[in-house]
């Protein structure tokens, strides 16, 4: 991968543009590949538990939707649809502006210890990340990647600075440097 960089004099920060970023057809090609066929692998080893999940979710709140959707930005600022297995009540996005205030991490992610609205089957699929597992969908559609920065909701991409924007030349990923570097205990 080569770059050429110019700074950025108002944040001190080298700033990107795609333009500057020239990757190879091979690498793309080869990391597409893996996605593909780690996705797909994963679909179909994991099925049975899939189904495991589904019906916890279901014998918790019958009228909710197993899966939850969500609109996230991804590449080049073009929006998509994420997926999860579903991990809080039905109404946490109406129920977030009410808990703005006690925002534990500074910055655009709201992010909150002992958050009320996540469910009893919640509580253990976000510890152990079972809640992400619908992703393998995103990944295996291309919106994705299994490595890359998590796709940010459009309201903290309204928040960026230019700097931060360069998160959006490349493809999103299901895990990054965040999480392999101490997940919810960093801010």
């Amino acid at each position: 991968m080569k770059a050429s960089v110019r700074e950025n004099y108002y944040t001190n920060n080298i700033v990107l543009s795609e333009k500057d970023i020239q990757i190879s057809k091979v690498y793309v090609v080869t990391k597409r590949t893996i996605d593909i066929v780690g996705s797909l692998t994963g679909i179909i080893i994991l099925f049975p538990l899939f189904l495991l999940v589904a019906v916890c979710i279901k014998i918790e709140a019958r009228k909710d939707p197993i899966i939850f959707s969500q609109l996230r930005v991804g590449k080049n600022g073009k929006c998509f649809k994420i997926y999860k297995f579903r991990s809080m009540v039905r109404d946490a996005e109406e129920k977030l502006t009410e808990l703005l205030h006690r925002n534990d991490v500074k910055g655009h992610m709201f992010k909150m210890k002992k958050d009320p609205r996540i469910t009893k089957v919640g509580k253990f699929i976000r510890k152990t990340s079972i809640d992400e597992l619908p992703q393998l969908i995103n990944i295996l559609i291309g919106q994705m990647s299994f490595v890359g920065p998590r796709p940010p909701l459009p309201r903290e991409v309204k928040e960026y600075t230019e700097y931060e924007r360069q998160r959006l030349l490349i493809i999103p990923g299901c895990t990054g440097l965040w999480q392999i570097s101490g997940r919810s205990n960093l801010d």
